[in-house]
């Protein structure tokens, strides 16, 4: 739990107080000492892609805060009302603007200093021309060689790309569950 995040009760207004609420729980939380709301606070889900095309990968430019202009893979927070897939591959085509073919779920990275868990799905490209949206500066393919290394956005991006790598020179992809700590 990251303490402090909520101050007042959602329902009421009233000033939570944080303590393991009387239901049995185990965990401190934030708890309405006016109506006896408990608050939960769980982590956020950030979905994207590994868009590869022959033996490069699709990487974005960023043109927003945190890290404006490094380089990352497509992707962003979960919206309500969609799967996780559909997510990966509407910021897949919000931030690069690529025509794509969904694969298979590559990586999960839970990240608890930051209340996040990050999923990456593999994306076979159709096409090698983007028309990226304005959170990216620029779309561009790689090889493993010509990758900005030092230019990556995210720890997540970076471990995910080390392991599209790996898998793909031994010839078979996995699912990889990663502890970002």
């Amino acid at each position: 739990m990251l303490p402090g995040l909520i101050k007042f009760c959602r329902n009421c207004g009233t000033a939570v107080v944080y303590r393991i609420p009387d239901d049995g729980d185990t965990r401190e939380r934030a708890v309405c000492p006016g109506c006896d709301t408990i608050h939960y606070q769980n982590p956020l889900t950030v979905v994207g892609t590994v868009p590869h095309w022959g033996d490069r990968v699709l990487l974005c430019k960023r043109n927003i805060e945190p890290r404006w202009g490094k380089w990352t893979l497509p992707a962003g927070f979960m919206e309500l009302n969609e799967t996780t897939l559909e997510g990966a591959a509407r910021e897949t085509d919000e931030e690069a603007g690529a025509k794509f073919e969904m694969e298979g779920l590559f990586t999960v990275m839970s990240v608890p200093r930051v209340g996040q868990v990050h999923l990456f799905y593999r994306a076979r490209l159709l096409s090698d021309v983007f028309d990226p949206g304005h959170e990216t500066i620029e779309a561009r393919l790689f090889t493993e060689g010509e990758i900005p290394w030092e230019e990556i956005a995210f720890r997540t991006v970076k471990e995910t790309l080390l392991r599209y790598f790996d898998d793909r020179r031994s010839g078979r992809f996995a699912v990889h569950n990663v502890d970002i700590t």
